[in-house]
């Protein structure tokens, strides 16, 4: 896997009120990624990245919802997360733009 891909793969964290429940019970944090994106891709990027070493990667597929716009139904994109395991001790800041 070469960089360029690597730093192309994560897109955002995803802040929320389920992101930071699961932070804080499992040790996870969640990424929104690329639709093409694989696990080991995942986990190299965030190891490039924030420096941390990461446990595993679980990748869900989220649909997108039917939106009405106006009198005409639209749909939204369908886009991937990923939940990322940190090992023990290792956490990612975002308030501070990068590991702890």
């Amino acid at each position: 896997m070469n960089q360029e891909r690597l730093m192309q793969v994560l897109l955002a964290p995803q802040i929320s009120e389920k992101a930071t429940f699961v932070a804080d019970k499992y040790q996870q944090v969640i990424f929104r990624v690329a639709s093409n994106a694989t696990k080991p891709e995942v986990k190299g990027a965030v190891e490039l990245l924030f420096k941390v070493a990461v446990e595993s990667v679980q990748i869900a597929n989220v649909k997108g919802k039917q939106k009405k716009f106006g009198r005409v139904m639209g749909r939204r994109s369908n886009w991937k997360k990923a939940y990322v395991c940190l090992q023990p001790g290792q956490e990612i800041n975002f308030v501070d733009g990068g590991a702890v």
